[in-house]
């Protein structure tokens, strides 16, 4: 998009007398008004002036994204202030935001540069990506980030396919080695309780074990994933409908409570409150639909095994909308509460001095608190169950 700004700036008056929709691309003049003045709005606070005939307030969004969110680390904001003298100046950016974000991300690259890097590595971008260098530009370290990644030879391909892991590669590089740990940890816990549960029975009830151990990894990459910060890439959605504002409310949403604020990515009190509910929420279905699998699978085989050689030391085979409710309210209040804090904590630990300049630190503090976390969970579903009446 043409401009002398990195993006195209839409101004949709509420004034009648003038148009509903103006692109700036320069310095442009109408019966109206006169954009006198457009400098590049990275790290700057004031962008321009406008000088109106008729005082009017406008609403100024980045013409990517309607609802004024950063787009690859870059927004414009919402700022207009009046005067008698009918001039109106347009702001962007928080107050220096564009050095911190350069600073902690590097220089926006514009597309020729982009695509310069894309083809000394011989990479193939996708298409969102290419589609944000052409509006707004790449960071320099998001985009470094991915092609070394899809470079990988065992995680390139799925850099490439998926998306979902992707952004939240780019956003966190350790975001597999956290659930890798989630799920090592988990798995061994629970063997180790499978174990001394079923004493001498452990290899006679094996498929039990390996189901819930199956239906065990799919949650522990569905409670991290959830949580996972993630780089916010093209344009969201502009449908009006229903299912448009819900997407778009979702996506002013930080991943967790305690997602760190960057230049341009604000987040306000009640985004954060509402995010705990809408992830306690989506905790809740993971844990019931995991629950209706996995304790589905259970009775299957323990119904299977009992109607070929009964026992008087058979235990009762447990109800399963009962133990998949459990399961959902447990996941959406108990682990969905634990982990925002999990979460928190870690990034307090990565963010600190020690966790920047000795990342080993922040990976150790992960193992850690994440392990102290399974021990907590076992012992307190335990309770859960006991007093549901589901064991």
């Amino acid at each position: 998009m043409a401009g002398c700004c990195s993006s195209g700036i839409r101004l949709s008056s509420q004034f009648t007398s003038l148009k509903n929709e103006i692109l700036i691309t320069g310095s442009n003049k109408d019966s109206n008004f006169t954009f006198i003045k457009c400098q590049d709005f990275v790290g700057r606070n004031k962008i321009g002036f406008l000088v109106c005939k008729n005082k009017s307030r406008f609403l100024i969004k980045s013409s990517l994204n309607q609802e004024g969110n950063s787009t690859f680390g870059v927004s414009v904001e919402t700022v207009i202030k009046g005067n008698d003298s009918g001039v109106f100046d347009v702001g962007g950016g928080d107050n220096g935001g564009g050095d911190e974000e350069e600073e902690e991300f590097g220089p926006l690259l514009k597309f020729e540069d982009v695509m310069r890097e894309a083809e000394a590595r011989g990479a193939k971008l996708p298409a969102d990506i290419i589609e944000a260098a052409k509006s707004v530009g790449i960071r320099k370290l998001l985009l470094m980030r991915y092609l070394d990644l899809q470079g990988s030879a065992w995680l390139g391909a799925a850099m490439r396919s998926s998306a979902m892991l992707r952004n939240r590669m780019l956003a966190d590089p350790s975001f597999l080695f956290k659930v890798g740990t989630e799920i090592v940890i988990d798995t061994t816990c629970a063997t180790v309780a499978e174990v001394q549960k079923r004493g001498k029975d452990f290899w006679a009830e094996f498929e039990l074990y390996a189901a819930d151990m199956l239906v065990g990894v799919a949650v522990n990459v569905a409670l991290v994933g959830l949580l996972a910060p993630y780089a916010r890439i093209g344009q969201p959605c502009v449908s009006q409908g229903f299912v448009g504002r819900f997407q778009r409310a979702y996506g002013a949403l930080p991943s967790s409570v305690f997602e760190a604020e960057r230049p341009g990515c604000r987040f306000t009190l009640n985004q954060r409150i509402a995010a705990y509910f809408y992830k306690g929420i989506l905790y809740g279905f993971v844990g019931f639909g995991c629950g209706i699998i996995g304790q589905g699978i259970a009775n299957m085989i323990m119904t299977a095994k009992r109607s070929i050689k009964k026992s008087e030391d058979d235990v009762p085979v447990p109800p399963l909308v009962k133990s998949a409710l459990l399961w959902g309210v447990f996941l959406g209040v108990s682990s969905n509460t634990r982990l925002q804090i999990v979460t928190g904590l870690e990034r307090l630990v990565e963010s600190s001095p020690v966790g920047k300049q000795f990342p080993p630190v922040a990976m150790a503090f992960t193992v850690g608190v994440r392990f102290a976390n399974n021990v907590y969970a076992g012992m307190q579903f335990v309770d859960w169950a006991r007093w549901s009446g589901v064991q």
